[in-house]
């Protein structure tokens, strides 16, 4: 299987970092070796948290398009990863080094936590390419910085930059140093205030927020009528976040 991701053990944190040059795409051997890496660090009784990063410039830039077809079976699911890091009853941190987009972002959304180099794009440009976020970013996206900032970020495919992620509340916290390292210090903090995971899942304050008032679907609408009109995949996108 192609690419894989490394074990090390720092302190009490498990730290997997995934090796797949030069993008770190989501291919087969990365994708069971997430699975494998947070299953290993869940019986570890000396990790007490997880954190997610990439080698090379990317952290995960979405999905590697040369396994689409018979390799895509290959390897644990996308799916049964992100069921597995979102299971975690240890903290995962996703150290974002570089570029997170599409694939790689719904990854980062899986963890309890995100810390970014300043350097750092994310983004979900599946309706570029005529496509919806296939791995949970239309449901969690939402649920963390609430529909009207996730809409017309999904809805144009554009990245935004690791400040501007911070300010939207997708990322807790971002570093001019080294990601990694913010990260475990990150973990530690939260274990030592004894709070230790926030599961996107669970987060219902901006759903109920975003039900009581609806002006916000009008707004998008009348967004994707004047710049992508008859496309397909915006007022799909905009149905999934309605749902």
């Amino acid at each position: 299987m192609k690419g894989q991701v490394h074990y090390e053990v720092t302190g009490q944190s498990a730290i997997l970092s995934i090796d797949n040059a030069p993008v770190n795409p989501l291919s087969s051997g990365v994708r069971q070796g997430l699975f494998d890496g947070v299953a290993k660090a869940l019986e570890d009784e000396k990790v007490t948290s997880i954190v997610l990063t990439g080698l090379n410039r990317a952290f995960i830039a979405g999905a590697d398009i040369s396994e689409f077809g018979a390799a895509a079976t290959e390897g644990a699911s996308l799916d049964a990863v992100l069921q597995k890091m979102e299971g975690s009853t240890k903290p995962v941190i996703a150290a974002i080094n570089g570029t997170a987009f599409g694939g790689g972002l719904e990854v980062a959304l899986c963890c309890d936590y995100r810390v970014a180099a300043s350097s750092a794009p994310l983004g979900l440009p599946e309706v570029k390419l005529g496509l919806l976020p296939g791995a949970g970013g239309t449901q969690r996206l939402p649920r963390l910085i609430g529909a009207p900032k996730a809409l017309p970020m999904i809805i144009s495919g554009d990245p935004v930059d690791a400040s501007t992620a911070l300010t939207l509340g997708l990322v807790d916290e971002v570093t001019d140093g080294a990601v990694v390292e913010a990260a475990i210090a990150f973990a530690e903090d939260l274990l030592a205030k004894g709070n230790p995971t926030r599961k996107i899942r669970d987060l219902d304050q901006h759903v109920a927020a975003d039900r009581a008032d609806t002006a916000w679907l009008t707004d998008v609408r009348g967004q994707i009528d004047r710049t992508h009109r008859g496309q397909f995949a915006p007022e799909q996108i905009v149905k999934c976040v309605e749902a």
